[in-house]
């Protein structure tokens, strides 16, 4: 059994722990706020860039005019996977979830005898994945000293992803990231990006209300507007990913805090019984050395 100085030192360790963990949360609360706001005001601008996409895409429909990154290789042997999570851990199951939804698609892709590629954005991901699939991950992309996402961080990933499409390093580009709903409910989500064909036309897109004319030519306007379409799907999957992590921080800190509160009840009413019992026993043995006498 403890001593009553162990059990002193190890309630005021966990004080101190409940101290950080309620820091935590927070700090938690104040950046989920900010997240969420941009995470929520980058998804009309993505669904629409899904719609223009898809109109200029049924106009074009498979032609010579539309580039490959719509149309693809032609081939689904070699699949490309950007898995996207965050560079911190302290937030619950929100990376191991990310995680698990990539590692069964590439459990599924290699049973079907696919050749499987792997882009990891975010470190715990990337610690993840490695132990089981090191030989598979080309590239880290490192966003730790990054204190706001912008634009040019999807941008330079986006590069990099048309860049090994471009070489014929892949022939199908899935992006992994986990979809924010709330504080408590993040949706791990898997989104084909490569080919572009796969995006799902919506609003006007989806039911032909509206006959666009384009110029220049359909062929010309998506080579310029895939890539960026990319990259605009990219950084929203960072904007979903970092609201996400802060709801998923935020419940995981104020668990911890409450579980930390308990521990100090329990500890504390295991110090009180003991010390009870150590004054019991000093007394017992005063009165009967009083008694001998």
């Amino acid at each position: 059994m403890p001593s009553l100085k162990d059990l002193r030192n190890r309630i005021a360790s966990v004080k101190a722990t409940q101290k950080i963990t309620k820091a935590m949360q927070m700090v938690a609360a104040a950046k989920l706020r900010r997240a969420q706001e941009a995470a929520e005001a980058a998804r009309p601008y993505s669904e629409r860039m899904g719609a223009v996409l898809a109109n200029i895409t049924q106009a074009v429909g498979g032609g010579g005019d539309a580039p490959a990154l719509m149309t693809g290789t032609g081939k689904d042997d070699v699949h490309l996977l950007v898995v996207c999570t965050a560079e911190r851990g302290l937030c619950g199951g929100f990376n191991s979830q990310i995680a698990r939804l990539a590692r069964d698609h590439i459990r599924k892709l290699l049973s079907a005898g696919k050749q499987v590629k792997i882009i990891c954005v975010g470190k715990k991901g990337y610690d993840i994945l490695r132990r089981d699939y090191a030989s598979l991950i080309l590239d880290r992309v490192d966003l730790r000293e990054v204190r706001t996402l912008s634009f040019v961080n999807a941008d330079a990933i986006a590069k990099k992803v048309i860049g090994l499409f471009n070489d014929g390093q892949f022939d199908v580009c899935t992006l992994f990231y986990s979809n924010f709903k709330s504080v408590i409910s993040q949706i791990p989500t898997a989104q084909q990006i490569i080919p572009a064909a796969a995006v799902e036309a919506s609003g006007e897109a989806a039911n032909g209300a509206a006959v666009y004319e384009y110029e220049p030519e359909p062929g010309e306007i998506l080579s310029d507007l895939i890539p960026r379409n990319i990259a605009v799907q990219i950084f929203r999957a960072l904007l979903e990913n970092a609201a996400g992590e802060m709801g998923a921080k935020m419940s995981a800190m104020d668990s911890a805090t409450r579980n930390a509160g308990d521990m100090i009840n329990r500890l504390s009413i295991t110090y009180n019984r003991q010390r009870q019992a150590q004054i019991t026993k000093e007394l017992i043995e005063i009165i009967s050395g009083a008694e001998a006498l």
